[in-house]
């Protein structure tokens, strides 16, 4: 009977999982992807269609700075969000 007993709970528990994070841990993960998503569509770009041809627009702010900076700040709005406190 003991047995049986423990069997459900476990069936419960299965049944019953949740997510790992609440609401407003997922929403700032998110926002967190979105900045590393611009950062990384920011530094896209920039190249020369042909080899022989220097294009100094590689070397603009634009890629040097906003958009590592951008990647950066991303990934310390993710690791805030894991870290965050929810609700539950």
């Amino acid at each position: 009977m003991n047995n049986k007993y423990f069997m459900m709970k476990q069936k419960n528990k299965e049944i019953e999982s949740k997510f790992l994070f609440g609401k407003k841990n997922y929403v700032i993960m998110l926002i967190g992807l979105a900045f590393i998503g611009l950062g990384f569509i920011l530094m896209a770009g920039g190249g020369s269609d042909d080899p022989e041809i220097f294009n100094a627009d590689i070397y603009n702010f634009r890629r040097i700075r906003l958009a590592p900076t951008l990647v950066i700040i991303g990934l310390g709005i993710e690791i805030y969000a894991i870290m965050a406190k929810s609700k539950k």
